[in-house]
């Protein structure tokens, strides 16, 4: 029988917009009595390797993935890869093309709100940014915040960053079937990330999870530091409609910034099937791999410096 676990399978390091480290991150979570974890970080898995070694010292069962940037019905939503293998040529060069596409993103944002009195807020962002070819929103966010412009992120993209506002550039991401393909082809599982919080009405969100279904996307969000606890129970039902498997994720990115902290998360709804269950042979253990029933995952032996000596997992 596939294990239980206290999962927490969506959050973000400094390899992306997150203010922790991997390792830091790892520490947080098992602190927060989390067993299984993963790191998700935006449209790059340069931290993986960082993760799962973070992962092993703290002793937990670690999950590689990402949260890979779609554009659908005219906004931007996101897609969680979970149990891929970072070393997929396809992945890697999708991830590369929508990373290349952010630096002249950022800079017409910089244009743009220098335009309305805000000057250097390009530069400004790049103080936040640990990796500049994953400049996003949030650093530009964060630099408005630290200089006075705003009190907090939420003004901040009410008033900068959103659809129709003085520094909102549009971006044109991966598609639903591109990035769902990525992930299933790295032998991964796509989750449809923190859905309520797109906003789509009734037959946009139909739109939406029919093709994520039909590109052989598996999993939901249920439980998310995004959804509000009446939430939960609609995407429970939506799953159980849809014949999704259910996933969990505080989407926490910074101590200060987040509203659910790392492995924070309530309790599962039941009668789910958790995702855990589809990716039990691509779980890097925590344990020896001889023990019965825990399989090695197939990526162990790849060359990106993901650990592969077993006796260092226990």
């Amino acid at each position: 029988m596939p294990a239980r676990f206290h999962a927490d399978l969506h959050c973000h390091s400094t390899f992306s917009d997150g203010t922790l480290t991997p390792a830091q991150l790892a520490q947080r979570a098992r602190t927060a009595g989390v067993t299984l974890w993963a790191l998700t970080d935006h449209d790059e898995l340069a931290g993986i390797p960082a993760a799962q070694q973070a992962a092993a010292a703290q002793g937990l069962d670690f999950l590689a993935g990402v949260e890979i940037s779609v554009s659908f019905a005219q906004a931007c939503v996101h897609i969680v890869g979970l149990g891929v293998d970072p070393e997929h040529p396809a992945l890697q060069q999708g991830l590369a093309d929508l990373r290349n596409s952010r630096g002249p993103r950022a800079q017409e944002m910089g244009r743009q709100l220098e335009a309305v009195g805000i000057p250097n807020a390009y530069e400004g962002a790049l103080r936040y940014v640990g990796n500049p070819a994953l400049i996003s929103r949030t650093h530009f966010a964060r630099h408005l915040v630290e200089t006075g412009v705003c009190k907090d992120i939420p003004e901040v993209f009410k008033h900068y960053l959103a659809d129709g506002k003085p520094g909102h550039v549009p971006q044109r991401w991966a598609s639903l079937q591109e990035a769902v393909g990525w992930i299933t082809q790295a032998q991964g599982v796509a989750v449809m990330a923190h859905p309520a919080r797109y906003g789509f009405t009734a037959n946009e969100e139909h739109a939406l999870f029919s093709s994520f279904c039909a590109c052989g996307g598996q999993a939901v969000e249920v439980v998310t530091g995004s959804h509000a606890p009446h939430e939960y129970a609609t995407y429970a039902a939506l799953a159980r409609e849809l014949g999704l498997a259910a996933s969990r994720g505080s989407d926490f990115h910074s101590p200060q910034e987040s509203k659910i902290d790392l492995g924070g998360l309530p309790a599962d709804l039941p009668g789910l099937q958790p995702v855990w269950d589809l990716l039990q042979d691509r779980i890097v253990r925590a344990r020896r791999p001889e023990a019965p029933g825990l399989p090695r995952p197939r990526w162990a032996t790849n060359s990106t410096g993901l650990t592969t000596d077993w006796a260092q997992l226990r």
